[in-house]
């Protein structure tokens, strides 16, 4: 897979709603994880998405979750650009560039689905995702 580069909006509560609505928009193939998939009992939160992605034919990428907890939404300031693939030495290439100056939020490490993530800001204040996808078993 080709590493990507897309917005990942984060929502407060909203997320499902709002990707329903631009899956109306823009078309293609919608996908919704809940908190509560990923083993998340508390009411509140387990019907709230953990990730959203929808792929267009146009080739647009729009990625999004609701904002999990201890987290704090603050509009104007709830997207982060997504870095994705499965090209482990470049993706990690990016990421220590970016998080060298910056702050780390989430180390770069393996994730309860399987793959490295991690999050952090750079040096001028932008939020960087990283997805390392692991090979299919």
């Amino acid at each position: 897979m080709q590493s990507r580069l897309n917005p990942y909006l984060n929502f407060p509560g909203t997320a499902r709603e709002a990707m329903e609505f631009y899956h109306r928009v823009f078309g293609g193939k919608l996908t919704m994880m809940t908190f509560g998939e990923f083993g998340a009992a508390e009411p509140d939160l387990a019907d709230q998405i953990m990730h959203a992605m929808i792929e267009s034919t146009s080739g647009f990428v729009l990625m999004a979750s609701d904002t999990a907890p201890g987290m704090d939404h603050v509009p104007g300031t709830n997207i982060a650009i997504s870095l994705s693939g499965d090209d482990a030495a470049e993706l990690r290439g990016y990421w220590e560039q970016l998080s060298v100056t910056g702050s780390v939020t989430t180390p770069l490490e393996k994730q309860m689905w399987g793959d490295e993530y991690g999050m952090c800001v750079d040096a001028y204040g932008i939020a960087w995702l990283v997805n390392i996808t692991q090979p299919a078993a």
